[in-house]
């Protein structure tokens, strides 16, 4: 797919960290980007300084979706790209034993839901509402008619101790990333995620120093954090190159995580 101002893209999460970078990426090469997001006051920041719209959008609601949506193809008309960053994380372990008191516990159902339904279901919502409204569009070469890029995590494979709600709802965006490439082939609707390893995102920036710098040197090479530029570089080349569907792709350094 070739990236002009003829083209419509929405990023979801696209207001910070790995999206906000998608966002930047998809704009420099002319394409009219929407940025889905809950942080208003920063998704308007970021809309406008990439002539793009902000849309307040909370992926595990129908009506936000929808709504978003529907403002972002007013200003840009039908999106051929989606990109999935929205997501989030938290860490409990399956079941536990306070050392002090002897009390145990298990994790929280509602909060094993809360991620499964942002990460996993919050994802599937858009593609399905996006793809829906690419079927409509003209085809372009090879009868393509838009491309959708997920965001799972290595922790989809690899997933370290505390990690089982997000773990499962990583897994399960790799999980239905063929199927639903299967289901939109014949549409000409091109499905791809990847699977970022430790990334300088927001979230790892409140991290002390001492701990990032424990993390950059686990990786193998290069002995770093990922860049979000770096995601958002894979992203575009999942994009433009054709012949890029059905695929899960770790982005990691060549990490892989250890139990904890």
């Amino acid at each position: 797919m070739k990236l002009d101002n003829t083209v419509a893209a929405v990023v979801t999460g696209g207001a910070s960290g790995l999206g906000e970078a998608t966002a930047r990426a998809l704009a420099a090469q002319g394409v009219k980007v929407a940025i889905f997001d809950m942080n208003e006051a920063r998704g308007e920041e970021v809309a406008k300084e990439i002539g793009g719209v902000f849309c307040k959008v909370n992926v595990t609601s129908d009506a936000d979706v929808d709504a978003g949506f529907e403002k972002a193809r007013a200003a840009h008309g039908q999106e051929r790209i989606l990109v999935n960053c929205a997501g989030t994380g938290n860490a409990a372990k399956t079941a536990s034993r306070d050392k002090a008191t002897g009390e145990t516990k298990h994790f929280p159902l509602d909060a094993f839901d809360r991620i499964i339904q942002i990460n996993l279901v919050g994802t599937f919502r858009c593609i399905a509402k996006s793809a829906k409204g690419m079927l409509d569009l003209a085809p372009l070469e090879d009868g393509e008619r838009g491309a959708i890029v997920n965001t799972a995590s290595v922790a989809a494979e690899d997933g370290q101790m505390g990690q089982a709600a997000y773990s499962a709802s990583k897994g399960g965006v790799v999980g239905m990333t063929l199927p639903i490439a299967r289901d939109l082939m014949g549409e000409g609707i091109r499905v791809n995620t990847i699977l970022p390893g430790i990334f300088n995102t927001p979230l790892m920036n409140g991290a002390p120093e001492a701990v990032k710098a424990g993390l950059a040197a686990s990786v193998p090479f290069p002995k770093r954090l990922g860049n979000p530029e770096e995601y958002a570089q894979l992203a575009v080349t999942m994009i433009t190159c054709g012949y890029f569907n059905g695929e899960d792709v770790r982005l990691d350094g060549g990490i892989r995580m250890a139990p904890r």
